[in-house]
């Protein structure tokens, strides 16, 4: 993700209002767009849904970028590992469901803007959980949370995390900020709707005010 275009819009039902009936706005919705590129072999790249896109599966929102998404994959967290929906020969293969408010890797084949269009979801609880190795997990930074600014904050506000990574699609590879000795090191900006992958100390559900904040 080389940049991330963020625009929530807030669309009022007129149509009452044309007729001449009092009504309060009936809806939230908006997107938020993704600049996703090319890499310098892979074309990798990171987004979210934080809009309700109207998507089920994968297939269906490969299919509103056919010729341009050959790939999606989701995280396991519980094997550490990716699952993949690929599409080849007209067909997509290990299709799988899609849930609101998480982040995935796409695979493109040129330059495109990947638009989440739709209402607002509502707040989404990650249960954070531990791997059989490491603990990497995939969240996206809530729209309610525009306090967060940067990752060091986030990881503080979770509370059991060691690192925060983000992608960089134009290097096909990740960029770290990590905790050690009560510090944080290579600490980077981030931004609402943004997807990022974090390493846990401990299971955690997130955000849950069960769990102590670390400052």
């Amino acid at each position: 993700m080389k940049k991330l275009n963020l625009m929530i819009i807030v669309l009022f039902l007129f149509s009452a209002f044309l007729f001449g009936v009092e009504s309060e706005p009936s809806e939230i919705v908006g997107y938020v767009a993704y600049d996703c590129v090319e890499g310098p072999a892979t074309n990798n790249n990171f987004i979210a849904l934080p809009m309700d896109t109207g998507y089920v599966m994968a297939s269906e929102l490969g299919d509103a970028y056919l010729g341009q998404i050959d790939a999606i994959s989701r995280w396991v967290p519980s094997t550490q590992s990716w699952f993949t929906a690929s599409y080849a020969a007209g067909t997509w293969f290990n299709d799988f469901e899609l849930d609101p408010g998480n982040s995935y890797m796409i695979n493109v084949t040129e330059a495109i803007v990947f638009y989440s269009v739709g209402s607002i979801v509502p707040p989404i609880q990650y249960n954070l959980i531990e791997g059989p190795a490491t603990n990497n997990n995939f969240i996206m930074v809530p729209l309610d949370r525009s306090d967060l600014i940067l990752a060091s904050g986030l990881g503080n506000d979770v509370g059991v995390v060691d690192a925060v990574s983000k992608w960089v699609a134009g290097t096909q590879s990740w960029f770290t900020a990590s905790y050690a000795a009560g510090s944080w090191f290579n600490d980077f900006d981030i931004d609402i709707a943004m997807p990022l992958m974090v390493n846990i100390t401990e299971a955690v559900n997130w955000p849950d005010m069960r769990h102590e904040t670390r400052y």
